[in-house]
């Protein structure tokens, strides 16, 4: 029998969004939705530089038992000029009192906390277009009002 190739992880680059704070709509049967603007950043890496434009949102749901379910998007301009829309999917656990100094912004060490999501971009033809052809994981870590985004390349 054939087997499947066995999928490899290789650095792409690091995402350092700049968030403003969040805003809560408050309670809800299915947890609480945050809107989370994010403000600006940059990108740097082997694969990828440029900036995050201003304009787009996080819109985290915190469930009842605390887990957070990530919902990013927002829009990355390359060096270039080429604009790459980004749809980015995750997770945070983390104990009551590691949410609460998250949220409180301060500096947590990300081995207190399971934070990964799975990044999709929407790249035109051309140079970049190697990013809507490939799968992608990440980590993240906030830092206060940045959230730094290592990717990853799944080979």
């Amino acid at each position: 029998m054939t087997r499947p190739v066995t999928p490899a992880l290789e650095f792409a680059f690091t995402i350092e969004a700049q968030i403003d704070a969040a805003r809560a709509a408050g309670p809800a049967p299915h947890g609480e939705r945050l809107h989370i603007p994010i403000i600006g950043g940059r990108v740097h890496g082997p694969r990828l530089t440029g900036r995050v434009l201003p304009g787009g949102s996080d819109w985290p749901l915190i469930e009842p038992d605390g887990i957070s379910r990530i919902e990013a998007r927002y829009t990355i301009e390359a060096e270039d000029g080429t604009l790459i829309y980004v749809v980015n999917k995750g997770l945070r656990v983390s104990s009551d009192q590691v949410r609460g100094r998250l949220r409180a912004g301060e500096s947590v060490d990300p081995s207190e906390f399971y934070m990964r999501a799975a990044p999709v971009f929407d790249a035109p033809t051309g140079s970049h277009r190697w990013l809507s052809e490939t799968m992608f994981v990440c980590s993240l870590a906030p830092q206060g009002q940045t959230i730094v985004i290592d990717v990853y390349s799944v080979d």
